[in-house]
């Protein structure tokens, strides 16, 4: 079993008086990939955000043991948590190679080396190298993707929380960003991944929480999930 690395307890999330998040507890190991399923409303990017210190929470979320709720989204970032928005959150005017520096790490003295450099952004989407000094703006909606996948890498994270990385893309680029994040554990690095598409994530996933009106309805294996075809009408099938 892989030792915690990102654990929350009890967790609850308001919006002005809408309470939505109902003590949420979760955890995501050392190089494990966990998926975060659900329909629309069900609460899951809200999860996402009040662990990265978006939205107000109650309760705990603690990474590597150290208490993170409450503080600043800077802060999160620095201890070694990346987060990349559904809304693929670029700087439209900034070329792609502008947009990758932006989130690269400043280095330290005495700090190792980083995870990636721009070689391996390139390498694992040659589309952004040839179209590294293009605005970012003017890219589709799959290499705009990409471009924030990659940005939030070059801050090399420990743990990385992607929101619904394959929405709206092309079955191709989809089966990309999939095996993309497989990298990413070979790399060391844990994802918690909100995604609807259910193919995707039992496929990359060791373990998945379904939730359900702000709760965790179902924690399992994603072969446990296959297997509970209740869970999955009542819960995830439209």
């Amino acid at each position: 079993m892989a030792t915690d690395m990102l654990r929350l307890s009890g967790l609850h999330a308001y919006y002005g008086k809408s309470h939505i998040l109902h003590g949420v507890d979760m955890t995501v190991g050392e190089g494990e990939i966990v998926s975060l399923l659900g329909r629309n409303g069900s609460g899951r990017s809200t999860t996402v955000r009040t662990i990265m210190g978006l939205v107000t929470g109650e309760g705990s979320v603690t990474f590597r043991g150290q208490e993170i709720l409450g503080h600043k989204a800077f802060d999160i970032a620095h201890r070694g948590i990346g987060y990349v928005p559904e809304n693929r959150d670029i700087f439209p005017k900034l070329t792609v190679e502008q947009n990758l520096r932006l989130g690269e790490k400043t280095k330290k003295a005495g700090a190792k080396a980083p995870r990636w450099s721009f070689d391996d952004m390139y390498g694992m989407f040659p589309r952004l190298k040839e179209r590294q000094h293009t605005e970012a703006g003017v890219l589709s909606g799959g290499e705009q993707q990409m471009l924030t996948l990659c940005r939030t890498l070059m801050g090399d994270p420990d743990l990385i929380m992607i929101d619904e990385p394959t929405e709206g893309l092309a079955p191709k680029i989809v089966e990309l960003v999939a095996g993309y994040l497989k990298t990413l554990k070979t790399r060391g690095v844990s994802v918690l991944l909100v995604e609807q598409k259910l193919t995707i994530a039992l496929e990359i996933s060791e373990r998945c929480y379904v939730m359900g009106h702000g709760a965790i309805v179902f924690e399992g294996t994603p072969d446990a999930l296959r297997a509970n075809a209740e869970i999955r009408k009542e819960w995830l099938e439209v």
